[in-house]
């Protein structure tokens, strides 16, 4: 039995629209009246009430394949229940971590069609096929995670929210979220797949079933159930899919190549690039971007017409789809609305020349400090051998420098080209052989050559049209920038730290990879005391040198150094604070790891508050799960490990405490098999609680100067 259906929503008068749509003839615009048979709608997923679709869609779900079967499936994965506990950007481990102790991690978030680079890892064990330390969440009691036995299958993930259906390749040796959900089907029909799902006539009959066409959340139980076409129906059009699906993401990868984030990154743009200046270079690539958009675009028109014609989909009906949901509804509530975090990921980095110059600087600060491989800007950076879609993502990109095990090296070999510090320590400050600046001017000459003089001006005009020196805007600008680079999934995880005087007049900087215990005794020793003496014997000879009645110019020259030698004096006593207790895990992550510095980063105000923050947290006991937490409250820490299971194992005192018994089931010792008192006892230590008692105590401000970030430098 067939039913009438009035559409007055896009009406502003509604009463003379239901006139008209009672008396409305056969194909008249805009359409109102609706004749259906609502059984039909038992057989799409969710029972839409798309009375609008025309029949001949609707018997697709009938007439075809659900999507689920003939080896394909669709799941979600796990939720951590603690991503700061369990999940880091892929830069902050150690990369010999990564694939052992850490696997890349498909986190939903980042929209991009084809090719979405993994920018998180989560810790995994690949033996038990779970989370080291996880024993479930609430009301679901189990160190077994979802899809245990899923995982690091080759698959296509997508974003569960997004203005369209965007899946993308997941690389085998990958873990998924509830958020980054799956698809698995045997690996020679991935790419044909991800063509097809990819298309606008799929995400159009998946929109129907959802009821929205306006960021719609892809739930992976409408997808198991969507119409898919038999093999057999487009095995001729199958590997012409998959041939442009693979070329769709090595147009995408290739954008990747620039970004220092990514484990595409072969060189910053204005290297990858020819011309005689800078902004050349940047119109170059601007000009080679805009041509992989369009390049992408056909391909993507191309996919869209081999599966209209598959699914018998015409234009026509993807409008009467999209326009029949509209577009203005309420947000509803997200399925794991403790999850939704932002989308960063469908936004492109800054293609103009002052944000490709940034780039360029990032780059050879990673190059100063023997991250990146310099001999890379000297050869052809495309002799590198594109990887296959589905392959395990490697633990460097292409552009760091490494060594014959493929790992990060710790000294260069004979030959290279520079030195860098293997101790991860460099300054602002001029005529010093750690001289931040004089390290970037050496790399500039060794790649631009005879032009680096033109290149390094223009650099600075670039990034600052009053035209400070390179010096300046790296002691007042870059820092920000670089957080905002190494920020992904919510996540700040800045790998060079700036450590410096309120005024930003002098700056430690940190490569956090190569840092080890005893680095702020050597920035103590070997630094800051010869320069803070330094600037003491300069005060002294101003001093000396000005008379008894002295211009307003000399007693604003002494006023300028005393006021610097304070906060030199300041920085001094707050690093010797440091020094007794400093223990850098960075498998706690950065913002963890460097909390207890957050004193020395008055030049950033936002992120000494983020630092602050996590520090007294960190001191609440928020974060009792981390090595930093262990080495400075062990007191605090090891009774917990005796009721807590989870801190037991992240701790690595499972075995202490705890004990399985013959049902499987854990339980605590009556007796632990140590006593705590021996256990606080090996882990405290009389130097580290006198620093950490020290710290606590001392004054939040590192100087008495009173300076804004944006202070000019020496």
């Amino acid at each position: 039995m067939k039913t009438v259906f009035l559409r007055l929503l896009d009406a502003e008068d509604k009463s003379e629209a239901l006139r008209s749509a009672i008396r409305q003839p056969v194909h008249s615009k805009p359409i109102r009246r609706f004749v259906v048979d609502p059984t039909i709608f038992s057989t799409i997923p969710r029972s839409p009430f798309a009375y609008w679709v025309d029949d001949r869609l609707m018997r697709l779900f009938a007439e075809l394949p659900a999507f689920e079967g003939q080896g394909r499936i669709a799941r979600k994965g796990l939720t951590t229940s603690d991503d700061t506990r369990y999940v880091r950007n892929w830069w902050e481990p150690r990369s010999a971590e990564i694939g052992e102790t850490w696997a890349p991690y498909a986190k939903g978030g980042s929209v991009r069609l084809f090719h979405c680079d993994l920018s998180c890892v989560v810790r995994w064990d690949w033996l038990k096929r779970t989370i080291p330390g996880y024993i479930g969440r609430p009301g679901r009691e189990t160190p077994v995670v979802e899809c245990a036995d899923l995982m690091g299958r080759p698959g296509l993930t997508w974003p569960l929210r997004a203005a369209c259906f965007s899946p993308s390749a997941l690389p085998e040796r990958s873990v998924f979220s509830a958020r980054g959900y799956v698809i698995q089907a045997p690996k020679q029909d991935l790419m044909a797949l991800l063509a097809l799902t990819s298309s606008s006539s799929f995400d159009a009959l998946f929109k129907m079933c959802l009821g929205r066409a306006g960021h719609p959340e892809f739930i992976v139980g409408v997808l198991q159930r969507l119409p898919l076409p038999e093999p057999s129906q487009y095995e001729t059009q199958r590997s012409r899919l998959a041939s442009l699906a693979q070329r769709a993401w090595s147009l995408r990868r290739s954008l990747d190549t620039r970004s220092e984030t990514s484990h595409a990154f072969v060189l910053p743009a204005l290297l990858q690039m020819g011309g005689e200046t800078l902004v050349a270079r940047a119109n170059a690539w601007t000009d080679r971007s805009r041509t992989i958009d369009e390049q992408v675009e056909g391909i993507q028109a191309e996919i869209n017409a081999i599966c209209a014609a598959l699914y018998g989909i015409v234009e026509t009906d993807r409008n009467a789809i999209t326009e029949g949901l509209g577009t203005n509804e309420a947000a509803e509530p997200s399925e794991f609305a403790e999850e939704v975090e932002e989308d960063d990921a469908d936004s492109r980095p800054d293609d103009d020349p002052k944000g490709l110059a940034s780039e360029l600087i990032s780059w050879a600060i990673g190059v100063a400090f023997g991250r990146f491989d310099l001999r890379s800007a000297l050869s052809d950076p495309f002799i590198q051998r594109e990887p296959e879609p589905f392959a395990p993502l490697p633990a460097c990109s292409p552009a760091m420098l490494r060594g014959g095990d493929g790992l990060p090296v710790s000294n260069a070999e004979s030959g290279y080209p520079i030195a860098f510090p293997t101790d991860g320590i460099l300054v602002d400050d001029p005529g010093h052989p750690r001289d931040l600046t004089s390290a970037l001017r050496s790399i500039f000459a060794t790649i631009f050559k005879s032009n680096d003089d033109d290149r390094w001006i223009e650099a600075r005009d670039l990034l600052d049209p009053n035209q400070r020196s390179l010096t300046e805007w790296l002691a007042t600008d870059f820092f920000e920038q670089h957080i905002k680079q190494y920020s992904k999934n919510r996540r700040k995880a800045p790998i060079f730290w700036q450590l410096s005087v309120p005024s930003s007049r002098y700056s430690i900087w940190l490569y956090a990879h190569r840092l080890g215990r005893d680095s702020f005794v050597q920035i103590q020793n070997d630094v800051l005391a010869p320069k803070l003496a330094h600037e003491e014997r300069q005060l002294a000879s101003l001093r000396e040198g000005t008379p008894a009645k002295s211009s307003a110019k000399e007693r604003k020259d002494i006023e300028v150094q005393e006021t610097f030698v304070d906060e030199l004096r300041g920085l001094l006593d707050e690093v010797k604070r440091v020094a007794p207790l400093w223990s850098p895990l960075l498998e706690d992550g950065v913002v963890l790891t460097m909390a207890p510095l957050w004193r020395l980063v008055p030049q950033h105000k936002a992120w000494q508050k983020e630092l602050k923050s996590k520090w007294d947290e960190l001191a609440a006991g928020k974060y009792d799960w981390a090595h930093l937490a262990m080495h400075l409250w062990p007191e605090r820490v090891i009774p917990k490990c005796s009721e807590d299971r989870s801190l037991a194992i992240a701790q690595g005192l499972e075995d202490v405490f705890w004990f399985e018994d013959e049902e499987g089931k854990w339980k605590p010792y009556d007796t632990p098999k140590r006593s705590i008192v021996d256990l606080v006892s090996e882990r405290a230590s009389a130097a580290v609680k006198a620093a950490l008692k020290n710290l606590l105590e001392a004054p939040e401000s590192i100087s008495a100067a009173k300076r804004g970030r944006k202070s000019k430098a020496a």
